[in-house]
């Protein structure tokens, strides 16, 4: 295998763990500020509008971090830096 197969084999490798652990940890961490913010709801009604408000808050900022990933396995995949210079560097530049 040559340098340019394993860069390609180690960049979709990688972007394929970076996908999978940056959809995972948002995943949960969502769905257990739901869980809470459903358990607040119903212990305080009267407090629904800033509740509401925070978890809005709280779950696009968790969902940034998926999109964060998502952003970087596309750089590892479409616009990686190694892949450039190992083909400067096969084609002699």
């Amino acid at each position: 295998m040559d340098s340019l197969a394993l860069i390609a084999v180690i960049s979709i490798v990688m972007a394929g763990l970076t996908t999978g652990f940056g959809t995972m940890g948002p995943a949960l961490a969502e769905g257990r500020a739901v869980a809470t913010a459903l358990t607040a709801l119903a212990q305080q009604p009267d407090a629904s509008a800033t509740i509401t408000r925070t978890l809005f808050v709280g779950l696009a900022m968790i969902e940034s971090t998926a999109i964060y990933c998502f952003v970087v396995s596309m750089i590892l995949i479409f616009a990686n830096p190694f892949w450039n210079l190992a083909i400067a560097q096969v084609a002699g530049n």
